[in-house]
């Protein structure tokens, strides 16, 4: 911890104002929020993703969106003080030198703000869909990544990319559904017919589909498109059902690895991947039955620029109960409670 500053005064903090941003592959969302109340007033998105550069991610890039979306929002929210803010994003942990070392002085000079944390993605994930109580939360999407905490400290599993984990997110799904749908192409077995229907109908001809999507720097997400027909063939395909039961025991296994061993533990699943549905969320709940049979599941709060508010908000009251982390969560100019 950076630094300790005094919290703000019963009266300071009537009327001011939280500011949270979620930065991700798919671009950057701000939100600004009421401090007492938690209210959100006001909301920017942009779907230009921040640039990653030889320093990481792009401290400057970052500022240039948003510093003028804040100051909008500011502006119809009758420009009140902004006390706290928290940054979640996509690669903070290995890639976020470069905002760790410049946005606490750019926030403080733009805002003036006194506290400020910057958070892995999953970090804001895990806030959305827990708030501050110890559990475990899975954020699947294009990738996967499971974190849980006591309250002591985090525990992380995968999330390494399509290369060497995010086993049973949408990428995998996707790319284990079109080996399914090449077999089929050549006659091996384990091949999926349906498969290679839907995944010539998407992409041409399957003899094409190499040349396609290698050169691809996008590939992560060309395959994680394909997870949804996956999906939409698993009632009536055994292939496709199967890569999905292997899929939900992928995903109870990262949460059983982070979460935390007392009974009752709350589990929790965010993100699109399991908008999937039910060929998907049924393996899946009989896979952490067998591997968490004394944690309980709940329903995600919110998603991670939710999460990003719950942040700010403790760090702004002095309530913050979820623990610093030198990659995974840091904080500045900030007390813990």
């Amino acid at each position: 911890m950076d630094s300790v500053l005094p919290l703000p005064s019963a009266s300071e903090a009537a009327g001011a104002l939280v500011v949270g941003v979620d930065s991700g592959g798919s671009g950057l969302r701000v939100v600004v929020a009421d401090v007492a109340s938690g209210t959100v007033l006001g909301t920017v998105s942009s779907r230009e993703p921040v640039r990653t550069g030889p320093g990481g991610i792009s401290a400057g890039h970052f500022l240039e969106q948003v510093l003028p979306a804040v100051a909008a929002l500011r502006e119809r929210a009758g420009a009140r003080p902004v006390v706290a803010a928290a940054v979640g994003a996509a690669g903070m942990a290995t890639l976020g030198d470069e905002l760790r070392a410049e946005l606490p002085g750019a926030f403080a000079e733009a805002w003036g703000v006194r506290r400020l944390a910057l958070a892995a993605d999953a970090v804001t994930a895990y806030a959305g869909a827990l708030g501050q109580r110890p559990g475990a939360v899975v954020a699947g999407g294009t990738g996967l990544v499971a974190l849980g905490t006591d309250l002591t400290a985090w525990r992380r599993a995968d999330g390494w990319g399509h290369l060497l984990g995010d086993c049973g997110s949408g990428a995998w799904i996707g790319r284990a559904g079109l080996e399914a749908a090449m077999r089929a192409h050549d006659g091996r077995r384990g091949g999926s017919a349906p498969l290679l229907a839907r995944a010539e109908k998407l992409f041409g001809p399957a003899a094409g589909l190499p040349g396609l999507l290698y050169p691809r720097t996008d590939r992560p997400a060309v395959l994680a498109s394909f997870a949804p027909e996956v999906g939409r063939c698993a009632a009536a395909d055994p292939v496709a059902a199967g890569i999905l039961a292997r899929a939900g025991a992928h995903i109870a296994e990262a949460a059983e690895a982070v979460c935390p061993a007392e009974p009752g533990a709350l589990v929790a699943l965010t993100g699109g991947l399991f908008k999937m549905g039910e060929p998907l969320l049924a393996p899946l709940r009989s896979a952490l039955g067998e591997l968490l049979p004394g944690a309980r599941t709940a329903e995600a709060a919110g998603d991670p620029l939710a999460g990003a508010v719950v942040l700010a908000s403790a760090l702004a009251t002095g309530t913050l109960r979820l623990p610093e982390d030198p990659s995974l969560l840091r904080l500045f100019g900030a007390g813990a409670a």
